[in-house]
């Protein structure tokens, strides 16, 4: 299974601007999130990389990432009808062959040598069909995620067959049906953000009828639901922290986990040593 293409989403109304934040990346070098996640498609093969936009946005996109600009394509979303309607955008880019998608508005940081895209896009390749990335992730924060549940691949610790998926569930629904075994008590199986998928995933979005003349967002969620009846379908435990810049303080907080990890970690800590000394000299000095 050949994997030439990632699609990008970043038209979302809360999300348009994230991408083209400036953070600092562990090389030192201040970057676009929108170019870190490109040379994170690139690094895990894909040729092409398509950004599914708000209409109007194009240019500023274009504009920021020009040092790619030979691989890229800007797909609008005329309307905003949701995630999967997104998706769907890309389908002409995509044609019959598995894609890598990533979200605009999350950066996913690991160890220096590692990356989820790549380890995501050889596991597909491998097997053949779908991969999702997940995190295991503790029940309150479920209101904020697409949640799996299956069963883990025999032989493997960090490998599930998909069963079913959940959009937003309510703990008692994940509960009930979204329990996976052997993780930890209250957690479950969360999207990471990051997925590889076959175009059968188009045509079922094209064929919901968040699509037809409803009114109604297309979920992706919905229609991973629908491929995990249809076809094998995987999901992958990952090791690597996801970081939605969207949060409170969530550009702050993937910043500082860049810094940790690349090559100014060290005057990095210092400085975040130094500040905590000056806030306990003057705590005390209120105290005293």
């Amino acid at each position: 299974m050949r994997i030439p293409r990632a699609v990008i989403t970043a038209a979302g109304r809360n999300q348009r601007a994230l991408p083209l934040q400036t953070v600092v990346d562990r090389d030192g070098r201040a970057k676009a999130v929108l170019d870190i996640l490109i040379e994170e498609a690139i690094a895990a093969g894909a040729e092409e990389v398509a950004i599914v936009v708000a209409p109007g946005d194009e240019a500023r996109y274009a504009e920021t990432v020009g040092a790619h600009a030979a691989r890229l394509a800007f797909i609008p979303q005329p309307e905003p009808r949701g995630y999967g309607d997104a998706v769907l955008c890309a389908r002409d880019f995509v044609g019959q062959e598995a894609f890598l998608h990533l979200v605009g508005d999350h950066l996913y940081i690991g160890g220096p040598d590692h990356s989820c895209a790549r380890e995501l896009v050889a596991l597909a390749t491998a097997e053949g069909c779908s991969v999702s990335a997940v995190q295991a992730t503790r029940e309150h924060l479920l209101p904020a995620f697409g949640v799996v549940g299956g069963r883990r691949v025999p032989g493997r610790q960090d490998l599930y067959v998909v069963e079913a998926v959940v959009e937003k569930p309510t703990p008692t629904e994940a509960e009930m049906r979204l329990l996976v075994p052997g993780l930890r008590a209250g957690h479950y199986l969360c999207f990471f953000g990051m997925h590889v998928l076959t175009p059968a995933v188009m045509d079922i979005l094209a064929a919901m009828p968040g699509n037809a003349a409803t009114g109604r967002a297309a979920s992706l969620s919905e229609a991973l639901a629908i491929l995990a009846t249809r076809e094998k379908y995987l999901a992958l435990e990952e090791r690597t922290r996801r970081y939605d810049l969207g949060d409170r303080y969530g550009l702050l907080t993937a910043q500082l986990a860049l810094a940790l990890s690349g090559q100014d970690r060290e005057n990095v800590l210092a400085r975040l040593l130094e500040m905590l000394a000056q806030r306990e000299t003057a705590s005390a000095g209120r105290t005293g």
